[in-house]
């Protein structure tokens, strides 16, 4: 496999970004290219950048054996939204970052061949991109995932409320709108036959494994269809290792063997 790090300023954020790509090397691709292998876009959480999932999980090791394309992009703090102050990391995400990896890469995969996965803010971003694009992904994941902000809601006096006023604007309209996972699974269940496979996994030890027993029963109760997991297991990178070989392994089958 190569593993490629590098920076771009793009135009949506016109700031410095990593982006982290794993690349099947092609003596071992036989004859299946590179525009035509299957894409994973791996998201980090809220303290995490494009090296997080390759520093402390065995992706790079999953996707030798797979052959998968892993694009692990950053996008600091901003929950994968498109931000008042103009920087627009959603549509950079949907939009800009695709364009430059099917020019620079000739990456330009299929719906079929398009996976998307994060962890805490991350799920939020995959989940988030998965619903407004059902078109672009077969399947999407969201382990110990950021699935509702009731949270903020619940707890006027939360030491992030000014950050999360940075990234989203005024928090009282934030209810109702673009960035609420409420309004996107409403959204969907108007026609659950549009969306790719959904997974959802959660720690029983989290803090925010509440807000996901929460969003599961949603789900079961809007009828869209989703593969839930719980474990005895915290927020952390321990877990989220295991829970990305159990989403490849459902998508992909059985881990090939070296």
């Amino acid at each position: 496999m190569a593993l490629i790090h590098l920076n771009h300023v793009p135009e949506t954020v016109q700031l410095n970004l990593p982006l982290n790509i794993i690349l099947p090397d092609p003596a071992r691709m036989g004859e299946v290219p590179v525009r035509d292998r299957k894409v994973l876009y791996l998201l980090h959480g809220l303290s995490g950048d494009a090296s997080a999932w390759q520093r402390y999980t065995s992706i790079e090791t999953i996707a030798a054996a797979y052959g998968l394309v892993v694009v692990m992009p950053s996008v600091g703090r901003s929950f994968y939204t498109d931000q008042p102050n103009g920087q627009r990391y959603f549509t950079y995400l949907t939009e800009e970052l695709p364009r430059y990896l099917a020019d620079v890469f000739a990456l330009a995969p299929s719906r079929e061949n398009t996976l998307i996965a994060g962890n805490s803010m991350g799920g939020y971003g995959a989940f988030k991109v998965a619903f407004a694009q059902p078109e672009r992904f077969a399947a999407a994941a969201s382990f110990s995932g950021v699935l509702s902000l009731e949270f903020i809601r619940l707890f006027p006096n939360d030491p992030r409320r000014p950050e999360f006023a940075n990234i989203f604007g005024d928090l009282e309209k934030l209810f109702g709108g673009e960035n609420d996972p409420a309004v996107w699974y409403l959204r969907a269940a108007q026609d659950v036959s549009r969306l790719p496979r959904l997974f959802m996994s959660c720690g029983q030890q989290e803090d925010l494994y509440p807000l996901n027993q929460m969003v599961y029963a949603a789900f079961q109760k809007l009828g869209i269809p989703v593969d839930y997991h719980e474990e005895n297991a915290r927020h952390d990178w321990f877990f989220w290792d295991r829970e990305i070989r159990r989403f490849l392994t459902e998508v992909l089958g059985p881990i090939p063997a070296a």
